[in-house]
């Protein structure tokens, strides 16, 4: 096993290693960078054409026309029909937590009113229709579907596209079935960065959408970030990550497992151990070297430790602590005897998971709140999906005429200081006169 690298915060060089464990070049590939920007101009000049012509190329089957781009709602509930009766309880049984959860993060409308009448307020509303992208390459991945769609489903969406690749034609009965018990309205068969472009700009088949969400591969997070602006975008995710804070309570197997639970996506993931106990450093470390060869990804899982994996032993759980706040993960574990005494202390995570028995792992599936969370350290100025990346607001202003007196003085006096006259004589004209 390639083992994680083991640094301890009291070592002189301690902080340029920290520094060197999380730097990630993050920079888009400059081949794929213009491949998609081609792909997308390709797809919002010609529609549907291209699209076609993309899937045939990159997903390996061919539809006859544009109409075969489309699965049937019908389709979507049959295959509800063909998966096991514990996968799809396990399905509708995370469905309803998410629910649950997200119909807490309602964004209220308000409004407040000054002596003079004045009304000042917020309205919230729903985005109109939504564009959700389903990876369906080397893995499929129906949790994504429920937590992207739920979330946009509570918001108010009333139209819920999704996009998802089927290589050599297959559709993966998994990911239909989630978007049935979702409420997705329609499901295209597009992959890729056409499948990014044909949302942004819509093609006689796929509807243009407002916002743009779910995760993709290189291709799809380039497209994203080129259509934003055009389209929202919910982010431009980064590499998968989890850190561990144990004191000698936690249980090794069970840390070790956690650091496998994100190392088993992809070799550039990340799995971070902080703890102050040399002794639990060891023994999770036994668990790693003792499990590993278990695991059906074990290579990924290796390389991942290898690349970008670290035991840190660090003076007390309060450094612990302050550490974790400069990591800013996307997973954060609170392996600890006491993790409420720890939570005040932690100012910057995606998901925080308090106590032994909560794994992250959990949190992916089923306990309720968004596995859509921040990484590469953006939990810094950034938070978990939610219902309220579906819903946006509209400020309400209406002035009662005493007030248009009052408050046109303001304007005018600050507008004249900007040298922008027709804004003063606006708010001047409101109190020279009676209004039509």
């Amino acid at each position: 096993m390639a083992d994680p690298r083991r640094l301890s915060s009291a070592d002189p060089g301690f902080e340029a290693e920290l520094a060197a464990l999380l730097a990630f070049e993050g920079a888009q590939d400059e081949g794929v960078d213009r491949a998609v920007a081609a792909i997308l101009e390709d797809v919002q000049r010609r529609g549907d054409e291209a699209v076609l012509e993309y899937t045939r190329r990159f997903d390996r089957w061919s539809p006859a026309g544009a109409a075969d781009l489309e699965v049937s709602a019908g389709a979507c509930r049959e295959a509800l029909t063909r998966i096991g009766r514990a996968e799809r309880e396990a399905l509708e049984t995370s469905a309803s937590r998410i629910r649950a959860y997200h119909e807490h993060q309602h964004l209220k409308g308000w409004r407040i009113e000054d002596a003079d009448g004045t009304m000042l307020g917020q309205q919230v509303t729903a985005l109109d229709r939504v564009g959700l992208y389903v990876p369906g390459g080397k893995a499929a991945y129906p949790s994504s579907v429920l937590m992207n769609a739920v979330a946009a489903k509570v918001a108010g969406v009333p139209e819920l596209a999704m996009v998802v690749p089927t290589p050599d034609g297959l559709l993966n009965d998994y990911v239909l079935a989630a978007a049935s018990i979702a409420g997705v309205d329609r499901v295209f068969r597009v992959g890729g960065a056409q499948a990014v472009g044909a949302l942004a700009f819509g093609t006689r088949t796929v509807p243009a959408v407002d916002k743009i969400v779910g995760p993709g591969n290189a291709y799809v997070a380039a497209a994203k970030r080129r259509v934003f602006g055009r389209v929202g975008i919910d982010m431009v995710a980064g590499p998968s990550e989890i850190l561990v804070v144990a004191d000698a309570t936690a249980n090794p197997d069970w840390v070790a497992m956690d650091l496998f639970s994100q190392a088993e996506h992809d070799e550039i993931a990340q799995s971070i151990l902080l703890t102050p106990d040399a002794a639990f450093a060891d023994r999770v470390l036994a668990a790693m070297r003792a499990g590993l060869e278990a695991m059906p990804r074990r290579a990924i899982i290796e390389a991942s430790l290898g690349n970008r994996g670290a035991i840190i032993l660090v003076r007390d759980l309060e450094e612990a602590c302050a550490i974790a706040n400069r990591i800013a993960p996307e997973h954060l574990e609170l392996a600890v005897a006491d993790p409420d005494a720890l939570l005040p202390k932690i100012r910057h995570a995606g998901a925080i998971f308090m106590g032994h028995y909560s794994s992250e792992s959990l949190g992916d599936y089923c306990a309720g709140p968004n596995h859509v969370l921040p990484t590469s350290r953006t939990a810094r100025f950034s938070s978990p999906l939610g219902v309220y990346d579906f819903q946006k607001r509209s400020s309400l202003i209406r002035v009662a005429r005493a007030a248009a007196v009052r408050l046109g003085a303001t304007a005018t006096t600050l507008a004249r200081a900007e040298g922008l006259e027709a804004h003063a004589r606006s708010a001047e004209m409101r109190g020279e006169g009676e209004g039509r």
